[in-house]
């Protein structure tokens, strides 16, 4: 269970989600702005 649970929290780490936008061709800003809105509303929540 804990190498899934790391695995989970790696994937859904903002910053991987950040490059993971990157990779797909979004520009920077974009790409910022989606990844602090997924860790402000969602990442945060899953995490309390």
């Amino acid at each position: 269970m804990t190498r899934l649970r790391s695995r989970l929290q790696h994937r859904l780490n903002p910053l991987h989600i950040y490059c993971r936008l990157r990779t797909l061709g979004l520009t920077h800003s974009v790409a910022t702005a989606m990844s602090r809105y997924y860790e402000h509303i969602l990442y945060r929540r899953m995490l309390a």
